[in-house]
């Protein structure tokens, strides 16, 4: 790789990365006959997130969330009522961990590395969605886009976490399963490591960077990272 500064610390996005969001998709079953229009709801609440931070505005991913899925439902001739958007929130706030975060963050957390996440989610009160996922207890901070008012993939949104650690971008690695993530973070300095969830993949396109580490598999990035890290080391 190209960059060999060694790293200290591990960035990690939470939705869809570490949480399981297909446990969402009983909702989209019920209001629209198919699961697969939470895939078409996700991609608008990205697409409406990163349009609010092109325009220079602002509002809380929740917010927006329930926003887009009454949106989806009047371009699908679908009532959305309250009721709906409060139990999307709920299940927002309560999904499962995917089976390989647990032990990937074992690793990497044994290996030394500080664990530390960064989310576009708004800061919740206790129990928060990773303190009931169980693995809460990994993480040394936790950072939230809602600071800034600024969506990922912004560089300003990575070049806090760095700041607020008090570390140079090169020494930082985002882990996330959305490219437009971990592109966001190397076009500061940050290693990307990408994640292949469900209903995402690389963009191999001229000028698209691409992560210095990948897997379908988290336990495997893992000992990637820590693998090259103890080369470089």
């Amino acid at each position: 790789m190209p960059d060999r500064h060694p790293l200290s610390a591990i960035v990690f996005d939470v939705n869809e990365t570490l949480l399981d969001i297909t446990t969402l998709e009983p909702l989209f079953r019920r209001l629209f006959g198919t699961a697969g229009v939470m895939r078409e709801w996700f991609a608008e609440l990205i697409l409406y997130s990163q349009v609010m931070t092109l325009s220079g505005r602002y509002a809380p991913f929740g917010e927006l969330a329930a926003g887009v899925l009454r949106m989806v439902g009047d371009n699908k001739h679908v009532t959305i009522s309250d009721e709906d958007t409060a139990e999307l929130g709920s299940l927002i706030g309560s999904m499962p961990t995917h089976a390989d975060a647990k032990p990937a963050l074992s690793r990497l957390r044994d290996a030394g590395f500080t664990l530390v996440t960064l989310t576009n989610s708004a800061p919740t009160s206790s129990p928060t969605p990773m303190e009931k996922a169980g693995i809460a207890e990994f993480f040394d901070q936790n950072f939230s886009v809602a600071e800034l008012g600024k969506f990922n993939p912004h560089p300003d949104t990575y070049k806090m976490v760095a700041e607020h650690m008090n570390m140079e971008p090169t020494s930082l690695c985002m882990v996330a399963c959305h490219l437009w993530d971990t592109i966001g973070a190397q076009s500061v300095g940050f290693k990307g490591a990408f994640i292949a969830r469900p209903n995402n993949s690389i963009l191999k396109a001229t000028g698209v960077p691409i992560p210095n580490f990948s897997s379908d598999d988290l336990v495997d990035l893992a000992d990637q990272i820590i693998a090259e890290n103890r080369v470089i080391g």
